[in-house]
């Protein structure tokens, strides 16, 4: 009986030990087998090597400017711009192994432990997704799927890519992918997006309790929100700094320190219409899709041969200075909210009933606000939808909720309640400005602004919009008198009732133009005093001396494209031209003669840092750099005795009665030397100043949308009150940083100068030859 109970005893335990290991072999070939299958896409399609090697996420192209910063980025879903492993903190890197992934250096993408863990407590002591598998997950597998089956699958799925990740790239890579791909939310795409939009700096700049931040949010930034759950995120902060102690990082008074900080988001949204250099940024979109017509992508088998910016990755350089266009926006908004400020107190009911127009014919008012009825989305959009035109009309007078532009609000919008036909008016009461800064022995844009708020108006005023230019344009006369007849800023012309003959230009009756205040003094001036206080008269005579053909001539050599009439009043600034030719216009003079085509981007790279386009200035020989000097001298006399007196100390005291109320940073009292000219066309629609130092030439023009909103007088509509202030406040901004480096040097004068620029025993010292506060054109 022993004997048998002992081959019983002994039976089962062969039993046990053979079925012990059939299960174990079973499970382990199992595994083996589900891995082998999940690998071969019998669950699905994997990743290929290809893929692997290069796997595809979208890229936004980073636009970045010539100091170093960016500007923005073009983007349609993704704002990633990746980041190398060793621009990353140290904090950071500490934080994620710390709270994501202990072992992450011992295992090979899948934690055995951790997984052992996580099925014997059901996932109540935590997951065992490695950083590896997050990864693959985020790249490959997609979001967990509801379904207890398809979750398994994905988990096998996720195990086998992370393994091939592992193999494929080394850790730091890992490590840098997986930063690089996470989305935190409001377009923070990739650890460098969150760091910009969250803290406002470079992840390498960011502090230990900031990455803390950061890191807690990869368990789920939508819910670990820190703009909407502070107190959620900030515990959630704490409980990653407490991991960093736990494994090391960082000691327990450390921890402990860090935890009782207070959390500081600096929120900066990255969006299309706002940042820095909004209406650049468009305006670069369109050279960008230039570029790209011309330049096709190589491409492998079955890859697109055509660059796209929102998806590749590229890094755009420009010439753009961000000091300066900071500078140059902080200048605009300054200034044109005083203006308009002004405007609306002049434009109330009761003093204007038609505001904002001031009409000039009868019905203005009514043509102008029809014309912008019909080219309104909400006409276009109803009109496409086949609404019968009374319906569409009518709409046009039902209130409406709406979000508008307000000076008046830190966010510059409101909300409101509006008539959309109120709306239209409420917009047009708004004075529009564009701005343009260029290094004129480069061509390089330093700063460009081609409006009030790029958000609630997209139209850019600096290149699309082409306005009449008034006596900014006489500079180009008396270029083409000096350079064709010979004369200097010395010579001098009568100041008297003048008139072209009929028919000598196509005129059919004689053209007398008048100047500003409709007197002629009836003195001689000197080329320096006439272009100083504007007089018309004289300009006239020249424009009949050389002719219009060899005005409209010199202008096209200066890079002017818009529409020249040769007709006898070119020289008055009848053509609509944008600020954009203009500058580089005048940059001709600033550079001796030398015409450099403006340039926005220097250098173009695909995201592995290839260079696939550098720019070649476009430049041409216009004048000999003794009248570009001669037209400099005689520009120089605008801000010495002319229209842009109040540039300098000297005149302050004249100015002081009502530009200050207005204006921010008056007065200037610049005491180096500036060169420039203001203008002022009929009925005060445009306002423009031209200034220029030796290294930079700016203008800027300010005026309505319609040339009908403008200031009822000349007090407040000439271009010495519109435009002047802003590139008054603009080179005070830039000359209070020395780093930027504008010169305050005196311009380049040729070393034998053969015309003739002292007119110190020519020129009359009296200043009432004309008033110069108005320089009004036509």
């Amino acid at each position: 009986m022993a004997t048998e109970s002992k081959k019983k005893k002994n039976t089962s335990f062969f039993k046990f030990i053979k079925w012990f290991w059939i299960l174990f072999l079973t499970g382990v070939l199992s595994v083996v087998l589900i891995f082998f299958l999940a690998s071969e896409g019998f669950f699905g399609e994997m990743p290929t090597f290809e893929s692997l090697e290069n796997p595809q996420t979208n890229l936004a192209s980073e636009i970045i400017s010539s100091d170093g910063e960016t500007l923005g980025k073009y983007y349609l879903s993704d704002n990633r711009t990746p980041v190398d492993f060793e621009d990353l903190p140290e904090n950071i890197i500490q934080a994620l192994v710390a709270t994501e992934d202990a072992r992450y250096y011992q295992h090979s993408g899948i934690d055995a432990k951790g997984t052992l863990r996580a099925v014997v407590f059901m996932g109540s002591r935590g997951g065992a997704s490695t950083i590896s598998q997050q990864l693959a997950r985020l790249l490959f597998v997609g979001v967990r799927s509801k379904n207890t089956f398809e979750t398994i699958i994905q988990k096998i799925k996720e195990w086998v890519i992370a393994i091939r990740l592992e193999r494929q790239y080394t850790k730091e890579e890992i490590i840098a992918m997986y930063l690089n791909t996470y989305d935190f939310n409001y377009s923070a795409d990739g650890i460098r997006s969150a760091a910009k939009i969250y803290f406002g700096k470079e992840p390498q700049k960011l502090k230990i309790e900031e990455s803390a931040v950061l890191v807690g949010m990869l368990k789920n930034s939508s819910y670990y929100n820190p703009r909407r759950r502070e107190a959620l995120v900030f515990n959630r902060r704490n409980t990653v700094l407490a991991q960093m102690a736990k494994y090391g990082y960082i000691t327990q008074a450390e921890k402990d320190s860090l935890q009782a900080l207070k959390m500081e988001i600096n929120f900066n949204p990255e969006s299309h219409s706002e940042g820095l250099a909004t209406y650049f940024r468009m305006e670069l979109k369109k050279f960008m899709k230039d570029w790209i017509d011309k330049n096709p992508k190589p491409a492998l088998e079955g890859e697109r041969n055509r660059y796209n910016i929102n998806l590749d990755g590229l890094k755009i350089y420009t010439t753009i200075d961000s000091r300066m266009q900071r500078n140059a926006e902080e200048a605009v908004v300054a200034h044109m909210k005083r203006l308009q400020a002004e405007f609306f107190h002049q434009n109330t009911p009761d003093r204007n009933k038609t505001a904002p127009f001031i009409e000039e014919n009868p019905g203005e008012a009514d043509r102008i606000m029809e014309r912008a009825i019909k080219n309104s989305p909400r006409w276009r959009i109803m009109k496409r939808e086949g609404k019968p035109e009374k319906e569409i009309r009518e709409s046009f007078y039902q209130p409406t909720p709406m979000t508008v532009f307000d000076w008046n609000s830190d966010s510059r919008e409101k909300d409101t309640v509006m008539k959309p036909i109120d709306s239209i008016r409420y917009y047009k009461s708004f004075l529009r400005t564009a701005m343009m800064s260029m290094e004129p022995q480069t061509g390089h844009i330093k700063a460009w602004v081609g409006g009030v708020d790029y958000k609630h108006f997209q139209y850019d005023n600096v290149k699309q919009g082409a306005r009449q230019v008034g006596s900014t344009f006489k500079p180009f006369v008396y270029a083409a008198a000096i350079d064709q007849l010979r004369l200097s800023p010395c010579d001098v012309l009568p100041d008297i009732h003048y008139c072209v003959e009929a028919n000598k230009y196509g005129n059919p009756e004689p053209w007398c133009p008048k100047n500003s205040n409709g007197k002629y003094s009836g003195e001689m001036l000197t080329l320096k005093q006439a272009l100083a206080n504007s007089v018309n008269t004289i300009t006239a005579q020249l424009t009949d001396k050389v002719g219009p053909t060899a005005v409209a001539a010199m202008s096209k050599n200066l890079g002017l494209t818009g529409n020249l009439p040769e007709v006898a009043s070119i020289g008055l600034g009848t053509a609509d031209l944008t600020v954009y030719e203009m500058v580089g216009a005048y940059g001709t003079f600033a550079n001796q003669g030398v015409y450099v085509k403006p340039v926005m981007v220097t250098r173009i790279e695909d995201k592995n840092g290839t260079v696939l386009y550098e720019y070649v200035p476009e430049t041409r020989d216009v004048l000999s750099s003794d009248v570009a000097y001669a037209m400099v001298d005689l520009m120089s006399g605008v801000t010495q005795g002319g229209s842009g007196t109040r540039l300098r100390t000297t005149g302050a005291e004249k100015y002081n009665r009502m530009y200050d109320e207005i204006i921010t940073g008056y007065p200037y009292a610049f005491t180096n030397p500036i060169a420039g000219k203001t203008g002022t066309t009929q009925n005060q629609s445009d306002g423009w100043f031209m200034g220029m130092v030796p290294n930079l030439v700016t203008g800027v023009w300010v005026g309505g949308e319609d040339r009908a909103t403008h200031f009822r007088t000349i007090t407040y509509g000439q271009g010495a009150s519109m435009a002047l202030p802003i590139w008054g406040l603009y080179m005070k901004k830039n000359y209070a940083n020395e780093e930027i480096g504008v010169s305050k040097e005196e311009f380049e004068r040729p070393e034998e100068l053969s015309l003739n620029v002292d007119c110190s025993d020519t020129e009359s010292e009296s200043d009432d030859l004309i008033d110069t506060d108005d320089d009004l054109d036509f």
